[in-house]
């Protein structure tokens, strides 16, 4: 449906109310994040999947359909909300899904780092591909006029971030009775405005504002918009005025740095690639026969549409001709 325009986002969880409602300790979810995704990546890029039998999930021999366009797969990210899952990105060649508020001296740090432990001994892929990239979080509300900016956008992205804080660090909620949005406007005005804030504002502002992402080497941005009570038409006008105005002169620019960042990598991430321990395909002798259930039945009889029985096979006429095939 896409055509190929898939990203393939990666995470663990952080909040009680996510773990505790599937009943997992803290303490495993790192482990866990890490054999779903190993696994994952191999039902995608195998044909068909060997199986597994793993600490916290098993499965039989399959073959996962359907495949996806990117081959091997789509390109892998984690979402990270610290320094540490930063360079865990990188270790396991995943691009980094910064959920951190930064700015561009301090993302510029991160994305020294990340590239340092990209070209290092110490990458090897979790999947199939690495996926170079970082990426951030700001808010965008752009507007020909800053107040009106403000006015639309900025509530909402206060909002997303207080609600990131209430989950993850500091709230007691009560599922079905907790008003986050009522908790929200009474300390709204008490909140600082942060890194986010820059994305809200004119054209020329934003362009200035992505420009310090730009020369500071982040890849990529998020922009938060539907979050809070933001309207869908004000949404929409905003992405308008900023693929008019702003959006144009980054397209061509990061055309151009994403091919030389490409060409500087390639050695490494074949290097990386090598170092990756690969799952054995299966010989065609080893692929094991599913039997139809049917297939087991004590009777060779089966009901019909139009009632009565239709006599079924007890035997596979094709199977002779799937074993004579490579």
């Amino acid at each position: 449906m896409s055509n190929g325009r898939v990203e393939w986002g990666t995470g663990e969880s952080a909040t009680a109310v996510e773990m505790g409602g599937f009943g997992i300790d803290p303490d495993d979810k790192r482990a866990m994040w890490e054999e779903a995704t190993r696994e994952t990546a191999n039902m995608l890029a195998m044909r068909p999947y060997p199986g597994f039998q793993g600490r916290w999930f098993d499965m039989p021999c399959r073959n996962l359909v359907p495949k996806a366009v990117q081959k091997p797969h789509p390109p892998m990210w984690v979402a990270c909300s610290r320094r540490e899952t930063i360079h865990l990105a990188a270790r396991n060649g995943l691009g980094a899904l910064t959920f951190s508020f930064l700015d561009p001296d301090q993302a510029a740090k991160w994305v020294e780092e990340y590239y340092a432990i990209i070209k290092s001994s110490e990458c090897v892929p979790i999947g199939h591909n690495v996926n170079p990239n970082i990426a951030i979080v700001t808010g965008m509300s752009c507007h020909q006029e800053e107040a009106e900016a403000i006015r639309r956008g900025l509530d909402g992205f206060r909002f997303f971030g207080y609600s990131l804080g209430y989950y993850a660090l500091f709230g007691e909620h009560r599922p079905g009775r907790g008003d986050l949005w009522e908790r929200f406007w009474q300390v709204k005005d008490q909140l600082p405005d942060n890194a986010g804030r820059g994305g809200i504002g004119t054209p020329e502002q934003l362009r200035a504002h992505l420009a310090r992402y730009e020369k500071a080497g982040i890849d990529q941005v998020m922009f938060i918009q539907q979050s809070g009570t933001n309207r869908h038409e004000h949404i929409c006008e905003s992405l308008e005025v900023f693929a008019e105005h702003v959006m144009p002169e980054f397209k061509e620019r990061d055309v151009m740095r994403e091919a030389a960042k490409r060409r500087d990598l390639a050695p490494y991430i074949e290097a990386a690639l090598a170092r990756k321990p690969q799952m054995a395909p299966l010989d065609d002798a080893a692929i094991p026969r599913v039997e139809a259930f049917g297939r087991k039945a004590p009777s060779p009889l089966v009901s019909s549409d139009r009632g009565g029985a239709i006599p079924i096979p007890t035997a596979d006429p094709h199977a002779a001709r799937e074993t004579a095939q490579p």
